[in-house]
């Protein structure tokens, strides 16, 4: 019964949900109007409609509850109610790892394929492991937090006292459970910052130096403005985005980290900014650029089913077009750090060829940070030098 009314839950949570609707946006709203489901229930819906989506597009044409079967079994590792009543010959078989399990599957739906979990497994960066990435679709992501300086005992000790088991990644990481109430273990937020584990890898690319200029010109709001004034707090930093409600979001970040001194602009970076930016010149830009974020689906599975193709096109214009305007800022010689959360090689290694053929840029190193072999989002970055 109880597996039954599971189901019954998951689909109307699937009937409600609409398209293009980020799932951690809409089920709030859809538990604020369901007031009788009990957190357990909201815990055990969450988990069915995420999974599902983990399948991507594999075994589309299956009734909804047999992908559901699928999902549960090989996105867990441990038994449950659900497999249990649908599917107790997979409920037996849920601790085998990922390979096994995939067998099991293809011997029941012979139709089933891995690459259609992510059917553009073509178009990634060459050296991301295709098999091991889609795999990675059916486990969900760490939490990751940077534990600011000084900060370190302090916060590992309240993560114990609440038992909560944690992986010290080195450089301040620390890898938590995903769901961890962190406003309910922490007085102090401003000890750390929320943020992946390839995000904050990508600091080691940045390499300032006292008393130089920045421009963090996608900035969002501002984990890499943040992770640069952690290396280096004696800096001139700019930082723009075109989304003013972000660019809110930021001030209150960086008042929390101590981050004082910076200049804020709004614009379009695909527009002309002369204006604003006439008399500036910078010893390091970073450009955290817009992209498909198709590094980061395994948190947020649903954008599989909803993404087309040829938005890696779109993007890959977008980033060209974003490139040109801002490295006509850079001093000679001087630091351009490209950054994605995408997968998809137009976004990453074409976009790194278009800078060094038509705007005259130098590689001095480029790298996929590889999240999937760490529960963590996969993405890519490049440093690249200006012309003297």
């Amino acid at each position: 019964m109880k597996a039954l009314n599971q189901l019954k839950t998951f689909q109307r949570i699937l009937g409600d949900y609409p398209a293009e609707t980020p799932l951690s946006k809409f089920l709030p709203g859809f538990y604020r109007q369901n007031k009788q489901m009990g957190s357990t229930d909201r815990k055990v819906a969450s988990r069915l409609i995420y999974n599902y989506f983990r399948l991507g597009k594999a075994l589309f044409n299956i009734p909804t509850e047999d992908r559901l079967t699928v999902a549960e079994f090989l996105c867990n590792s441990h038994t449950n109610s659900f497999l249990q009543h649908f599917k107790p010959e997979w409920a037996l078989c849920v601790g085998f790892d990922i390979t096994e399990k995939l067998k099991l599957v293809k011997t029941t739906y012979p139709e089933f394929k891995l690459a259609d979990v992510f059917p553009w497994s073509g178009d990634i960066s060459k050296d991301i492991d295709k098999d091991a990435f889609l795999k990675s679709f059916f486990i969900q992501p760490d939490l990751f937090i940077r534990v600011r300086k000084g900060f370190d005992q302090h916060v590992k000790a309240l993560l114990t006292k609440a038992e909560i088991v944690f992986k010290d990644e080195g450089d301040g990481c620390l890898a938590l459970p995903n769901g961890t109430r962190l406003e309910n273990i922490f007085a102090q937020q401003h000890w750390f910052e929320v943020q992946d584990l390839s995000s904050q890898q990508t600091a080691r690319y940045f390499k300032p130096q006292r008393w130089e200029a920045w421009w963090d010109a996608c900035a969002a709001s501002g984990g890499k403005s943040l992770l640069l004034h952690e290396e280096q707090p004696d800096l001139k930093l700019v930082v723009s985005d075109i989304r003013e409600s972000v660019l809110s979001n930021l001030d209150e970040r960086f008042q929390n980290s101590g981050l004082i001194k910076y200049q804020k602009k709004l614009f379009d970076l695909t527009q002309n900014v002369d204006p604003e930016l006439a008399n500036y010149s910078f010893d390091g830009i970073i450009l955290d650029a817009p992209c498909s974020g198709s590094g980061t689906w395994g948190r947020t599975p649903e954008m599989i089913s909803q993404f087309q193709p040829q938005k890696i096109e779109f993007f890959q214009r977008l980033q060209q077009s974003i490139a040109a305007n801002v490295v006509k800022y850079l001093k000679p010689g001087k630091s351009l750090i490209y950054i994605t959360c995408s997968a998809f090689k137009a976004e990453n290694e074409d976009a790194v060829d278009f800078m060094v053929k038509e705007l005259g840029m130098k590689v001095e190193e480029q790298k996929v940070l590889k999240g999937y072999e760490n529960k963590a989002d996969t993405m890519f970055v490049a440093r690249l030098i200006s012309p003297l």
